[in-house]
């Protein structure tokens, strides 16, 4: 192993997924609040369950931020919650969506930031074209776990580092994409 592969497996609260997550929801290019709270830049990682490394990879970075927490989790109690008993991001879309085909036979994670993610392509150069990045495409994310305690509520949370686009997928949420509406030469009803 090289040195650059140890440095990257060397904090286990982060997590790189597989190249066939699927980003849903996809709000990268600008913050948005939900509720009146504070604007963030957020998205939905569709995981299959047949990538069991990456899973694996998120439980173990679950447990470690549940480890790392303890005393923010404790806070003003006498005990830990047990880990079991939290919100954790990790869900089964089987169970949560069973109505949206999207998310059928896969977990899915919410992850979000206050700044906004790092964007490349499968080159790791930059994508500055905002239609490249929609919800639907797929590709890796870089995320982060951490314990949080607050206003009464206490769990395990996902933060948002960077993105990277492997491949197109079809768009989700039922919107097709300008390229693609408009990629034939014309339309018959138009010449007649």
């Amino acid at each position: 192993m090289t040195k650059q592969a140890n440095k990257i497996n060397s904090n286990p609260l982060k997590v790189i997924t597989g190249p066939d997550t699927r980003w849903s929801y996809a709000n990268v290019w600008e913050p948005k609040s939900i509720n009146g709270s504070m604007p963030k830049f957020s998205v939905s990682l569709v995981i299959p369950k047949s990538d069991t490394r990456t899973v694996a990879k998120i439980k173990a970075a679950i447990a470690a931020a549940y480890q790392e927490g303890e005393a923010k989790l404790k806070g003003n109690g006498k005990t830990v919650p047990p880990l079991s008993a939290l919100k954790t991001p990790l869900r089964d879309g089987d169970i949560e969506r069973p109505d949206d085909p999207a998310y059928a036979n896969a977990y899915f994670i919410n992850a979000n930031s206050a700044t906004a993610p790092g964007i490349v392509d499968a080159n790791c150069q930059p994508i500055l074209e905002h239609s490249e990045v929609y919800s639907g495409v797929y590709g890796r994310a870089s995320i982060s776990f951490y314990a949080f305690n607050s206003n009464g509520n206490k769990g395990i949370a996902c933060g948002l580092n960077n993105l990277q686009k492997i491949r197109d997928g079809e768009p989700l949420g039922g919107k097709s994409r300008a390229e693609d509406d408009f990629a034939t030469d014309l339309d018959e009803d138009f010449l007649s």
